[in-house]
């Protein structure tokens, strides 16, 4: 599924905010381009924001401006840890080389890594899925998400013949899942049905969910893990009805200087993405508006973790440390 790529110093992205009636594309020439597609989430997804900013630096660097690319970079999007993972690596390469090339190289080398590991992810989450499951998702952590086959989409894809049903939680207020996960597991033709928000509790309490799989946008070092706004709710009904939760994500998004979930940041955005859906009003004009993108899972709330290196079951501070540590060789 093609939804990205860079060719002759030009970024073209698929505008995820048409989706899933338009495929619309965007050009980005320059790294206030970049800047402005993830502010405005034309693309988004933890591990795809990390891609693109690489080759936004890239861009800017090619300008002699590698250092404001790299600080209007940063301040795109504050709670997602692989775009900061993949800024520094950009910058110790211009630091240690000076030169514009290796800066496009570590880019195509962060890209092609986002690909190979999200399949790995697959293969290790696969084994957790039995026959005919049924599993429930939110948001989007799919191939529109990553530079590959996703996280935890990238568990459904390599367990398609296995599973009978995957929820689709249609994510208020952007609608990453009713728009965006639909819209993938459609193309992959893997059985789905959309549900709003709130009914995945009568759908776990009725014996329809077999296993919880999200993605993540950064893990503490305790295991707390930040994800789109409404998994925190989704991992307290899934522990009360003994329901498996599955984080799936890969080595960029931990963040072992922050002790728990209370210090990772929690990006709050626009009203109107809450007053409005595609432009039509949905509420009153002068509506106030609370709208955090993210919400924090306490780790005890969390069954596993699946990264590109293995699974950490029942994950706390000492287990994090050890994995991370495993996968950072």
């Amino acid at each position: 599924m093609r939804h990205f790529y860079f060719k002759k110093d030009t970024l073209y992205v698929l505008d995820q905010r048409f989706l899933p009636h338009k495929e619309i594309w965007v050009k980005c020439k320059n790294y206030r381009d970049v800047a402005d597609i993830i502010k405005k989430m034309v693309v988004r997804g933890a591990p795809l924001i990390g891609v693109v900013a690489g080759y936004g630096v890239y861009l800017g660097a090619k300008e002699g401006k590698f250092y404001q690319a790299y600080k209007e970079l940063k301040n795109t999007r504050p709670t997602a840890k692989n775009l900061f993972f993949a800024l520094e690596r950009m910058r110790k390469v211009y630091e240690e080389k000076k030169d514009v090339l290796s800066v496009l190289k570590e880019a195509k080398k962060i890209e092609e890594e986002d690909r190979i590991l999200c399949n790995k992810i697959g293969e290790f989450g696969e084994k957790l899925i039995k026959k005919n499951f049924k599993v429930l998702t939110h948001c989007n952590a799919g191939s529109l998400a990553t530079a590959g086959i996703g996280t935890a989409l990238g568990v459904i894809r390599k367990a398609k013949k296995k599973i009978k049903m995957v929820w689709v939680d249609e994510t208020r207020p952007y609608l990453q899942g009713s728009r965006l996960t639909a819209w993938e597991l459609e193309k992959e033709k893997i059985p789905y049905k959309i549900i709003c928000d709130n009914m995945a509790g009568f759908l776990m309490r009725k014996g329809e969910v077999d296993c919880v799989i999200v993605g993540a946008d950064r893990i503490a070092r305790n295991g707390d893990t930040a994800n789109k706004i409404g998994t925190y709710s989704l991992s307290v009904l899934a522990k009360y009805h003994k329901i498996p939760f599955y984080v799936a994500a890969p080595y960029s998004t931990f963040d072992l200087k922050l002790k728990d979930g209370s210090e990772i940041p929690i990006e709050e955005r626009s009203e109107k993405e809450v007053k409005e859906i595609q432009g039509k009003k949905i509420t009153p004009i002068k509506a106030k508006v609370f709208n955090p993108a993210f919400d924090v899972t306490p780790h005890n709330l969390i069954t596993a973790i699946i990264t590109e290196k293995g699974i950490i079951r029942n994950p706390d501070k000492s287990k994090i440390c050890k994995f991370y540590k495993k996968m950072a060789k």
